[in-house]
Order: structure tokens, then sequence, then C-alpha cells
């Protein structure tokens, strides 16, 4: 039975709930799944300012972990295009497992949300993307098998490069039913993925 991470950092809880999709989808294909988020770098009270979701149920990551997991899937908004600076300083601390080859072999996959559908979806899941090849991870995407990603009767977040959903400019627009069908999607594949690879 594969052994699946889902790393995620969320600042308002749209990719929280992102992550949960994930994490069923990979459940689906009879992994094991935990759900484990990076730890918040803004001081609190400025948190509470922006209106941050500070309470959130998946326990805080380390490094140390990652290396227990047969496939680890990213998830994080973007920022001005690329991943937010609190997972990029958590990735930044892995050096050691990169220089032992720890992560070389396993499956990666990343997650995203924009604020709109023209916010960088694509850029910061390659930003994730680029350090999981880095680490040696054997990347999987959102094939177009969800065929949820091509409808033009709504706004919809997916690419191939991984889940996605859009937020709005005021983060009101929780993720669709056909963004998460897309997660959960992403996540069967990465455990099915796995469990070749390692089961």
């Amino acid at each position: 039975m594969a052994k699946v991470l889902v790393l995620y950092y969320s600042s308002y809880g749209h990719i929280e709930t992102m992550a949960g999709a994930i994490a069923d989808g990979a459940r689906s294909a009879g992994a094991t799944v935990d759900i484990k988020r990076v730890p918040e770098t803004v001081p609190e009270d400025a948190a509470k300012g922006a209106h941050f979701k500070l309470e959130q149920s998946a326990p805080i990551a380390t490094v140390a972990d990652l290396e227990h997991y047969d496939a680890i899937v990213i998830g994080a908004p973007t920022r001005f295009g690329r991943m937010p600076s609190q997972m990029a300083a958590f990735l930044d601390q892995a050096g050691g497992l990169w220089a032992r080859g720890a992560l070389n072999g396993k499956v990666g996959a990343a997650f995203t949300s924009t604020a709109t559908q023209h916010g960088g979806q694509e850029v910061t899941l390659f930003s994730i993307i680029t350090n999981l090849m880095h680490f040696g991870l054997t990347i999987v995407g959102l094939p177009y098998s969800h065929q949820g990603q091509m409808t033009l009767d709504e706004i919809v977040g997916g690419s191939p490069y991984g889940a996605t959903t859009i937020a709005g400019g005021d983060g009101s627009r929780q993720p669709s039913a056909l963004d998460l069908e897309g997660a959960r999607h992403q996540g069967q594949k990465v455990a099915e993925v796995a469990t070749k690879l390692f089961g």
C-alpha cells in the first residue's frame, strides 16, 4: 500500500480544502494518506489583520517527514506567479535530503489556487514541480481524463500540470465541485503511480 503525504500551505482555506480532496482521491486508490501543513511565517498580528485562517486541523510537518512517504503532493496558493515564501522556506530546508538523494524516485505532484483565472496558476505549479524534480521525484499531473478542466460552461480550475481553483479577488469563491473532482482525480492518479512503483 502506497504511503502519500499531502503537504500544503493555505492562507485562507482554499488550499486546505483542495488538500482534503487530493487526500480523498489517493485513499480511493488504496493509499495511506497523511495531510500536513508547513509553518506559518507571517507574524500572528499581521496574519490576523489579513484575516488568515489560522485554525487548521492538519499538523505541522517537518522536513524530516518527507523521506518516509512514497509520494508527496504539494499544494500552495500563488503569490505573484510563484509559490509563496512559506512553502519555499520549508523546501529550502531540505538540502540534507537532496544531498543524500533521500527523495530520488518518489512520486510528486502539485496543486494551487489563484485569485483570478489568469493569476499565474501554471507558473506556480511549475515553481513547485521544479523543486520536486530537483529532489528527484517523478511528476504526476492532472491528465485530461479529468474532462471537467475542459468545460466552457463555468469558470473552472485545473490544468494538465495539476489541480487548481480560483478564489476570487476577495477570496469569496470556494473550490467548485469540478475543482474538487479534479483534485480527487489527481490524488487518485498519484496513488496509482506510487502503488505501481512501491506497492
